[in-house]
């Protein structure tokens, strides 16, 4: 027999059903009102292939609904890929099943990236699309792919997809498509009780090509594709469903969307459906429809295999390197000749424009850096004088003016990052890292190697006073797993902060960066990266060592000041910078031991929340921070008055002693 449409579309919406009944846990709606939509794109429009799941020219599909996860999990069960087994979707959402509640990157092959925090598939899309289009026009025909996003009605209420959309309309991204799931429910109910927006006017207004079809009309949905897919602007197609499509008591309501369906109404549903297979019965017309599917794409697969093969040797080793995250030849050993540069002649900058001087150095060799900032371009000096501006009509620049967009800057840099080429760093206030917060969480859940170049990092910035002012985000910050944080305390350390970053393939950093000029500290050359190791001893105590001063950033200037003075006194003082606790950590027990040292007073200074510093400066140590929100005032006036002075420092070391 041969399998219908309606046949292949109610194994999804059986699958899923089962899998979450099984669980007890789950959410049927979707993946039941979008199975139409999913089993046209799959069998008849997405380029892909299951044997070859990280195929450079691959379509990518992000479902940023990530709660309707087993809509995904039987897609690439039917269509072959190696996982999931049908034991994993019996196991969903159960302890170590790759089929998690929510999507998870690399847990199982096709899944693009971690979904379920809504809009954040679509904003990260959008970069997604990006790096296709950056890609494009340096590797010509050979990439040339699309990029499908499934967004709920909640993708499109949160904010981020206001920020998203309009970068893209803004760029053109014509291989952009998203299919919205237009049920009109959400988890309170219909949506009509919380939102009235004419999402349609909406992407219009975004400079979006959009289409309105009938979700359940395979026609419908396969024209809508085609005309998507020849359009000149990214497209929105909206799919008006019902969602738990085939449960004829439940289906159209939000007791679908997030429970299980029940028994009963699951046998309703089977009936309803023409369905009358045992739970995680798949007949075998039906799966080799599937399987069939599947392999679509194997005849282009190979065809691009043997294009690429075709393109020049050092085109394809560089772009294989981008994939595998290796740094350039030579790049170490600029970053080395610099460090000696400085070393022979001091500089006095801000480490705001010590990051840019190193970008100087990185971004002619590294190639593959694609820079950006959220409209704060000169103060975040993310730019350097190789680049040139990423536009509509010109994807050959490398950076990126995203804009007052600080969450869809951080969600595209995670796109650009996975599409696996690129090593995409943006800037804005560390202030700001709260509109970012959520996008950083994923690149460190995902393990993406971006970078947050956070600059104003302190009540140094001034007299912008308190809402500009940051004061627990660097404690917040550290406090996330799978982040390594990044305070340097002069030109060099920038550099090899900078270092330490590019060369960490599978975590995204942030450096956290001065607006106030600080001087140069470290004057010796040492080959070796001292940042890199989280910690090391700025400053030996000329004597048996009776107190330690530890510090990071604009701090460790106040520091190193104060050690002169205490030396002075007759108090032998050790400074230790501690530019990444994270990296720091890492290190073993008896690195760690030598630089924390044991001296009888320990005293930490940081311009910001004292959370944290407890673990270095022990029970009986002391903080100089700041616990409460800056003011408005010059930052030397700041300083003073919040006691980040050497003569604070001084005291409060003599007082201990």
């Amino acid at each position: 027999m041969t399998a219908t449409h309606g046949d292949m579309a109610n194994t999804i919406r059986a699958l899923s059903m089962d899998a979450v009944q099984a669980a007890n846990s789950g959410h049927p709606g979707m993946p039941m009102g979008m199975a139409d939509v999913a089993t046209v794109l799959f069998t008849k429009y997405l380029k892909y292939d299951p044997k070859w799941p990280d195929w450079p020219n691959r379509d990518r599909f992000v479902l940023s609904a990530g709660h309707g996860s087993m809509l995904l999990y039987s897609l690439l069960y039917l269509t072959g890929y190696e996982n999931p087994t049908l034991d994993d979707i019996k196991n969903f959402r159960q302890l170590h099943s790759p089929c998690a509640g929510h999507p998870e990157y690399e847990e199982l092959p096709g899944v693009e990236m971690t979904t379920g925090p809504l809009g954040q598939g679509l904003a990260t899309a959008v970069g997604m699309a990006l790096a296709e289009r950056l890609s494009a026009a340096r590797c010509g025909d050979v990439i040339d792919h699309y990029t499908y996003v499934l967004a709920g009605d909640g993708c499109l209420m949160e904010g981020v997809s206001h920020e998203a959309i309009s970068m893209a309309g803004h760029l053109g991204l014509s291989k952009l498509i998203v299919l919205w799931d237009d049920n009109s429910i959400s988890i309170d109910g219909d949506t009509n009780i919380t939102t009235s927006d004419d999402q349609i006017a909406r992407f219009q207004a975004h400079n979006w090509h959009t289409i309105a079809i009938d979700g359940h009309d395979p026609d419908e949905i396969s024209a809508a594709i085609e005309e998507a897919q020849q359009a000149d602007k990214p497209t929105l197609i909206a799919c008006r469903t019902t969602i738990g499509y085939g449960a004829p008591n439940k289906q159209g309501t939000s007791s679908t969307h997030g429970a299980p369906l029940g028994d009963e109404e699951i046998a309703a549903a089977r009936k309803f459906l023409s369905w009358p297979h045992a739970p995680f019965e798949v007949p075998d017309n039906i799966m080799s429809a599937w399987r069939e599917a599947g392999e679509r794409s194997k005849q282009a697969a190979s065809d691009w295999k043997a294009a690429w093969d075709g393109l020049d040797a050092n085109i394809r080793a560089d772009f294989e390197r981008r994939l595998n995250k290796e740094l350039p030849a030579g790049l170490k050993d600029a970053i080395n000749d610099y460090k000696k540069q400085l070393a022979a002649e001091p500089k006095k900058v801000a480490t705001r424009k010590a990051s840019e001087m190193a970008l100087g150095v990185i971004n002619p060799i590294m190639t593959e850096t694609i820079g950006g900032s959220a409209d704060l371009t000169g103060s975040n000096n993310t730019k350097t004088a190789d680049m040139t501006p990423v536009t509509r009509d010109d994807f050959s620049g490398r950076y990126m003016y995203y804009g007052v967009r600080e969450f869809g800057m951080a969600a595209a840099m995670n796109g650009l990052a996975l599409h696996g080429e690129y090593m995409p760093y943006g800037g804005t206030f560390l202030v700001f890292t709260d509109y970012c917060r959520p996008a950083i969480r994923l690149s460190a859940l995902m393990k993406q190697r971006v970078v947050y170049v956070m600059t104003h990092d302190s009540i140094g910035l001034g007299e912008d006073g308190p809402t500009h002012q940051p004061i627990e985000h660097v404690a917040s910050l550290r406090a996330m797993p799978g982040v390594a944080v990044y305070r340097p305390a002069d030109v060099v350390e920038t550099a090899e902060c900078w270092l330490a970053a590019l060369e960490d393939k599978e975590r995204p950093s942030v450096l956290v960066l001065t607006r106030q000029n600080l001087e140069q500290l470290r004057l010796d050359h040492t080959d070796e990266n001292l940042s890199a190791k989280g910690g090391y001893i700025l400053k030996e105590a000329d004597g048996e060592a009776k107190a330690t001063l530890f510090a990071t950033g604009s701090e460790v200037e106040l520091a190193v000041k104060a050690h002169e003075e205490l030396q002075a006194s007759g108090i032998p003082t050790r400074v230790v910078s501690l530019p990444s606790w994270e990296r720091f950590n890492e290190q073993d027990e008896a690195y760690r031991a030598n630089v924390l040292g044991a001296t009888p007073v320990n005293v930490a200074i940081e311009a910001g929340a004292t959370q944290g510093w407890e673990r270095f400066v022990g029970r009986d140590g002391t903080v100089i921070g700041i616990d409460r929100f800056g003011a408005s005032a010059p930052a030397g006036d700041l300083f003073n008055y919040f006691g980040l002075t050497v003569d604070n420092v001084v005291k409060t070391v003599k007082n201990k002693v």
